[in-house]
């Protein structure tokens, strides 16, 4: 569906039409702001940090690291009026998301009764938004990518600076702040990677 106006990731991808973002994840900073990492393609890191700051609904913009062909930014943003819906509902939010040219593509995975109230929710701010497909999948292909450990271990190396640019911690500091070995932060951290790249880049059509 069209990203409604008033929503930075809408005037910014109708302002770059051929630049994709994946929206990987979201947490709460309070009850009305939210802070996600997003993958921006096309253009080395940093590069679209002011551009994004200078949007209204805008907090605060943190570029994380080089990835593939793009560039991680963490960015923290007024809340849109869908996530007060999901709480209401209360579902969870899959990701990625995937956004390009001010639209984006949602995959709701709810029982019946929510599903219905999200798609009369995608009506009102996009009377044109399509439904590609409604299929049955066990709830196991709908968990997060990450397993508990993994994704409290991204979330330390995150608030130390690991993937920041510059990087604002070393990997032998890291390491002893986890009380790990060198090696085993090291590998988990490629495989934590790994699947966020597998899941940002998958295909985004559906069947």
């Amino acid at each position: 569906m069209r990203i409604p106006k008033g929503l930075w990731t809408g005037a910014f991808s109708r302002s770059h039409p051929n630049v994709s973002l994946e929206v990987l994840n979201r947490s709460d900073v309070s009850r009305d702001t939210s802070v996600s990492d997003y993958w921006i393609g096309g253009h080395p890191p940093g590069v679209w940090a002011r551009e994004i700051a200078g949007f209204d609904d805008v907090l605060a913009v943190d570029s994380l690291a080089e990835v593939g062909d793009g560039c991680l930014y963490r960015i923290t943003y007024r809340n849109p009026p869908v996530i007060s819906l999901y709480r209401q509902l209360g579902m969870p939010i899959q990701f990625p998301l995937h956004i390009q040219a001010g639209s984006i593509h949602w995959e709701v995975v709810a029982r019946r009764v929510g599903f219905d109230t999200v798609l009369r929710h995608a009506k009102k701010i996009d009377p044109d938004y399509q439904v590609i497909s409604i299929r049955r999948r066990p709830l196991r292909h709908h968990l997060p990518v990450l397993t508990d450990a993994q994704h409290q271990l991204l979330t330390r190396a995150m608030a130390s600076g690991y993937f920041a640019v510059p990087r604002g911690i070393t990997l032998t500091e890291l390491a002893r702040r986890l009380d790990r070995s060198k090696s085993a932060v090291s590998e988990a951290i490629a495989i934590i990677e790994r699947k966020l790249l597998e899941s940002a880049l998958r295909p985004t059509s559906l069947p």
